[in-house]
């Protein structure tokens, strides 16, 4: 997934995060179209969704194969890739990838709570991917491919902190490191925007296409009660 603006700027630029005042500019809106129907599920990208639906926020490497697996999850009604928690407003994949917006390839999950739980959306999040890499997953280097759980409630912060705190000595057991995984929330993180139609539901429309999926083979379990 490394782009040509990956390779020419080189992986010390991309490994290093930038702060808002090195940022690039950004727009105004959306450089491009977006899609106003999942391409697998049917439902709008954008809402409106049922009353009572969740929106949470994930970030886990590549987020082709991670949307992937949040899409066949029971209980989801939609999800979408884009750009979160960053500086560069409106952000284009391209610019993403030089590390230059300071934005992580992110996964919108919009769910069900009373189908799927806050606590079994993470604990599958974490299982998904090894989040004690820092600013990597397997074979892609960079900012844009840092772990991190952008929340909406309380509740959902609530599970991401408990998930991570039962799941980190189970990690450490096996030979990894800390989990690097940041956890804030919306406010804090800011704008999740959109990213260009071709990604969404990239490997349902690319079936063979690259779906790196990083698990440590850990399993997570439920947090203490």
């Amino acid at each position: 997934m490394a782009s040509l603006f990956e390779t020419l700027l080189g992986t010390s630029l991309r490994t290093t995060m930038v702060d808002a005042e090195h940022a690039l500019k950004g727009r105004d809106g959306y450089a491009y179209p977006v899609p106003a129907t999942h391409a697998v599920l049917g439902t709008p990208l954008q809402g409106p969704w049922p009353e009572g639906t969740r929106v949470l926020y994930l970030a886990s490497g590549c987020f082709w194969g991670a949307e992937k697996e949040a899409w066949q999850l029971p209980g989801v009604v939609t999800t979408a890739v884009g750009y979160m928690g960053g500086f560069t407003p409106y952000p284009t994949y391209e610019e993403t990838c030089t590390g230059r917006t300071g934005h992580t390839e992110t996964v919108m999950v919009a769910y069900d709570p009373a189908v799927l739980s806050d606590v079994d959306l993470m604990r599958h999040f974490w299982e998904e991917h090894d989040p004690t890499q820092g600013f990597r997953q397997g074979n892609d280097v960079g900012t844009q491919y840092r772990s991190a759980v952008f929340f909406t409630t309380p509740e959902q912060e609530a599970a991401a902190r408990e998930t991570r705190d039962a799941y980190a000595p189970l990690l450490k057991a096996r030979g990894y490191g800390d989990v690097t995984t940041e956890i804030r929330s919306v406010d804090d993180a800011g704008t999740f925007y959109y990213a260009e139609g071709p990604h969404q539901q990239y490997l349902h429309k690319n079936p063979g296409g690259y779906c790196p999926v990083n698990s440590t083979g850990v399993a997570c379990p439920l947090p203490p009660a």
